[in-house]
């Protein structure tokens, strides 16, 4: 859900995008100063509509007659560029609203990335489009640009040499100068753009205004958007999810993965970082595909864009090369970004042979030089691969070999022989040609990528967008708060686990004893061998202070340990309050995961859940998604995991009870989601799971408050 006071995503972006007039506030002569390149852009590049420079001190800027105020305009604009200085941009702001102007692009810098002062300056200017519906970009933006309509609201030096060409992808950056730059390789590598707005400090237009408009927008089939933080989670997952109801796929590169660029983007933007594995869960929910720079950015949104909707329908992927050292390279880059190379049928592979018989017909296949000797060769050898049924996608590596003549003749003839004949299928090449070339090729749906790490990434990128297609649409749940918690649960280990066994996840049975006596009785009755563990709000980590004895197998050990044990506390934390004992069944074999929830500073409640014990940490195999998720999404998490056999019954151990996994993850995630307001985490270490129909009980459990975790 959005908040009351503002607009839904992408909604009032028309007049920022597709305006029929434009006003520059603080209009310059001079064509190298930010108020005065918007006017030699347009006027450049042949913006069709009015352009109403706005300067005080001048009858004429740049040929075009000037107005002394915004007031004096013979229209009211659709658009307004505000090229001033920080201290006057609100009532710049002020009098483009009372003027009627739908929308506004600020370009003036000195707000929320300067500290407190600038974000109260900053404030004031998100009020005035609360107050007045007219939608603001920026501050300390650089603006946008729709490249048929010739649109241009921007002082991008990039504009400089060229625009772009028209064409499919739309670009939407939090930062200027990475948007800027995408829109520049795109122009440099012949990539058609549709639209480019960047939304700079965000006071009112956010990332997923930009989303959601491009998600709508008839010229864009595929989104780039590049972000830093994420100002509003909510209308960040409806403008993903708006997209991908939309068939459009969005390709995100998400910059400040690491602490140190997380620092970095918040002194840049004002803004607060979440976590980096939080933002890949809700691109995993929503179907956005993450890569780690603009020249990947490109890569994949191009090739989502020549593909369409004939996207790969798995990750098998056959490689098909004329050198066995470029087919060693390229299995070896497919295997570490997740493809399947599957060896072709006997009967692929004896047609194969038919053809070159000194070729080696597996995958990869290596058909030698032969395969650019005829057209009709090339063609029997990828008809052949696409033919075998274990083929989702083929990828060709050609090296440079369209800058012969003599070898294009061949192999264009013959590529566009196969795409008549297969077109479903998913034909992707690894090519470093000349650009006539690689625009004839996608011109024929096959995307063209230029080295072989990049080309083995963009296609498994490609597989990724496929799979999201086929993930049903989860939209976000929202849960009414929960009951109070009893302050006890927030407390100890015993408390806690009685709150969460009542939100629904399993625990065993266990009590909480004050003498030996009552000890030894409690484990009688709850089965030998027991567990015995101090009781207390101030000894979070037990084992540390001799708190927990293990495999007490009858009365007599039960009680002997427990004064034993309450003696050595005591010893080791003298000022530790101790609350009792807990006595419960000690339980052995199963798997060991860690379960936990984290209140995340950006999108909220989070669940979290990997391999128990130092594995987790280790070796960083944990999934994450928002809370709530369903029995289905954990079901998700879980496969997940690298040490998903473990639970599923590798080198012969016994299948876990994973559906059993799954239910007390969805509970947890659900009583993460309504305690959210006092619970900043919940750890549940060990989670054992039992061998498939036996279940799986949290054996250890801490709520940590909200107070606790600032």
């Amino acid at each position: 859900m959005t908040s009351p006071q503002r607009p839904a995503p992408g909604a009032g972006l028309d007049a920022i995008l597709r305006p029929r007039s434009i006003a520059v506030i603080g209009a310059s002569q001079d064509a190298t100063k930010i108020g005065g390149r918007p006017v030699q852009l347009l006027q450049r590049f042949g913006f069709p509509g009015a352009i109403y420079p706005v300067n005080p001190r001048a009858a004429e800027v740049q040929g075009l007659p000037a107005f002394a105020s915004v007031a004096a305009l013979p229209e009211a604009p659709d658009l307004a560029i505000i090229a001033v200085a920080a201290e006057h941009a609100a009532t710049a702001l002020e009098e483009c609203a009372a003027r009627g102007c739908r929308a506004t692009v600020v370009f003036s810098s000195g707000f929320a990335e300067l500290g407190a002062e600038g974000e109260a300056a900053q404030a004031a200017l998100g009020a005035i489009a609360a107050r007045t519906g007219m939608r603001i970009l920026g501050p300390n933006c650089l603006g946008a640009v729709s490249v048929a309509e010739r649109s241009i609201a921007t002082f991008s030096i990039v504009l400089e040499g060229a625009l772009p060409p028209p064409g499919p992808l739309g670009i939407a950056s939090q930062s200027g100068n990475l948007g800027s730059y995408t829109m520049l390789l795109a122009r440099e590598r012949g990539i058609g753009v549709s639209r480019f707005l960047t939304t700079g400090n965000e006071c009112d237009v956010d990332i997923a205004d930009a989303i959601a408009w491009l998600a709508q927008d008839d010229a864009t089939r595929v989104v780039l958007a590049v972000l830093e933080t994420c100002r509003d989670a909510p209308r960040l997952i409806q403008a993903l999810e708006m997209a991908r109801g939309a068939g459009k796929p969005v390709v995100v590169l998400k910059i400040g993965a690491t602490a140190a660029g997380q620092a970095a983007a918040a002194s840049h933007t004002g803004a607060l970082a979440g976590s980096d594995a939080v933002f890949d869960a809700v691109f995993a929910r929503t179907g956005a595909v993450r890569v780690g720079s603009v020249e990947a950015l490109l890569d994949l949104g191009h090739a989502a864009a020549v593909c369409g909707e004939a996207l790969p329908r798995g990750r098998r992927t056959m490689l098909l090369t004329a050198s066995g050292g470029f087919g060693v390279l390229l299995a070896d880059a497919a295997t570490a970004v997740g493809l399947d190379l599957p060896a072709p049928e006997p009967a692929t592979q004896r047609r194969i042979l038919s053809v070159v018989p000194f070729a080696s017909p597996r995958n990869p296949v290596d058909a030698t030089a032969q395969m650019g000797a005829r057209p009709e060769v090339l063609v029997e050898i990828l008809a052949a691969i696409l033919d075998d049924p274990n083929c989702d996608v083929l990828l060709l590596q050609l090296a440079a070999s369209l800058y012969v003549p003599r070898l294009r003749g061949v192999f264009l003839p013959a590529l566009k022989a196969m795409r008549e004949k297969h077109p479903g299928k998913v034909l992707m090449l690894s090519v470093h040609g000349p650009a006539d070339a690689v625009a004839e090729l996608t011109a024929l749906g096959m995307p063209v990528v230029d080295g072989v790490n990049a080309s083995t990434a963009t296609l498994a990128g490609l597989c990724a967008l496929a799979e999201a297609r086929r993930v049903p649409l989860r939209p976000a749940v929202t849960m009414p708060p929960g009951a109070p918690l009893d302050t006890a649960a927030l407390r100890t280990e015993a408390a806690a686990k009685q709150a969460l066994a009542a939100a629904g996840v399993p625990i065993l049975p266990e009590c909480v004893v004050h003498s030996a006596a009552e000890a030894a009785a409690a484990a009688t009755r709850l089965g030998f061998p027991v567990v015995l563990k101090i009781v207390s709000a101030d000894l979070p980590h037990k084992t540390e202070v001799g708190g927990v004895v293990l495999d007490l197998a009858d009365a007599a050990a039960v009680a002997a340990a427990h004064d034993t044990m309450l003696a050595q506390v005591r010893t080791a934390a003298p000022q530790a309050r101790l609350d009792g004992v807990l006595v419960a069944p000690m339980v052995r074999g199963g798997v060991e995961l860690i379960l936990g929830t984290k209140r995340d500073p950006v999108f909220g409640p989070v669940v979290l859940i990997g391999l128990g014990g130092i594995f987790a940490e280790v070796l960083q195999d944990v999934a994450v998604r928002p809370a709530p998720v369903d029995e289905a999404e954990a079901l998700e998490m879980l496969r997940s995991l690298k040490a998903f056999p473990v639970l599923d019954g590798a080198r012969g151990r016994p299948k876990a009870d994973i559906a059993a996994a799954a239910r007390a993850v969805a509970a947890l995630s659900r009583f993460a989601a309504q305690q959210a307001a006092a619970v900043a985490e919940v750890d549940i270490n060990p989670l054992l799971v039992r061998a498939e129909g036996e279940g799986a009980v949290a054996l250890d459990a801490l709520i940590i408050p909200v107070e606790d975790r600032p």
